[in-house]
């Protein structure tokens, strides 16, 4: 996810992790501003992974520790970008499938 807060021209990023079934929640494993934040970005972009802007969840996330996992507070928005991204990919799933048949 990433985010340029109002007024703020230095983009922000926090890339988080979640092995459903292993870890207890979501943890953070890159998290960078300015040209850090823009090579997390393209990254992600590059492995077909899903960015989503929050500025507010970026401030939050960004104060953490890598291998941190998210705090209590940061669950319900996490859980709506994991939601969003999940259905996402098995959209793509799906369509890719389809170009198979």
């Amino acid at each position: 996810m990433n985010a340029r807060p109002p007024g703020d021209k230095e983009t922000k990023a926090v890339a988080l992790e979640y092995a459903r079934g292993q870890d207890p929640a979501p943890k953070v494993v890159a998290s960078g501003k300015g040209l850090i934040a823009e090579k997390i970005i393209e990254i992600a972009q590059a492995h077909g992974v899903k960015v989503r802007e929050d500025a507010d969840l970026v401030e939050i996330l960004s104060t953490l520790e890598i291998n941190a996992f998210i705090p209590l507070e940061a669950y319900a928005a996490v859980a709506e970008i994991l939601s969003y991204v999940y259905r996402a990919n098995a959209s793509y799933s799906q369509r890719q499938e389809g170009k198979h048949d």
